[in-house]
């Protein structure tokens, strides 16, 4: 039975490496563009990577991390499925500007991150 017991875990040792072996890092595969957007309108800032396990995306602005609904449910912010980052309305006052700026998203697994290119938002003056 000891024998039995070794030889299954031998095989689930190895099945699993040969799993981890197709592993791999992940890579942006479709890179936000320079948007620009009218004041109180929705917009969105795409993104999509690929990778094994599935990365997870982050958006920065300006190098900082943008905080989405996944941080707060009342943010007009959400960060989609498929790693888009979606504007409910683009907010945009005299004093405080939270959206506008430039944006990269970051696809993060265990082997790694990619960085998409640079995409700025800027609200169209009237």
């Amino acid at each position: 039975q000891n024998i039995l017991t070794f030889h299954l875990k031998l095989i689930f040792i190895l099945k699993c490496s040969r799993l981890r072996q197709e592993d791999f890092p992940p890579r942006i595969v479709e890179h936000p563009s320079d948007l620009i957007v009218s004041k109180g309108e929705p917009a969105t800032l795409n993104c999509k990577a690929e990778g094994r396990p599935i990365p997870t995306i982050e958006w920065y602005k300006g190098g900082e991390r943008v905080e989405t609904d996944k941080d707060d449910p009342r943010s007009h912010r959400m960060l989609l499925p498929s790693g888009s980052l979606f504007f409910l309305r683009i907010v945009h006052g005299r004093k405080s500007r939270p959206d506008e700026g430039v944006y990269v998203c970051v696809a993060r697994n265990y082997l790694g991150e990619a960085v998409s290119h640079n995409s700025s938002l800027e609200v169209a003056s009237k």
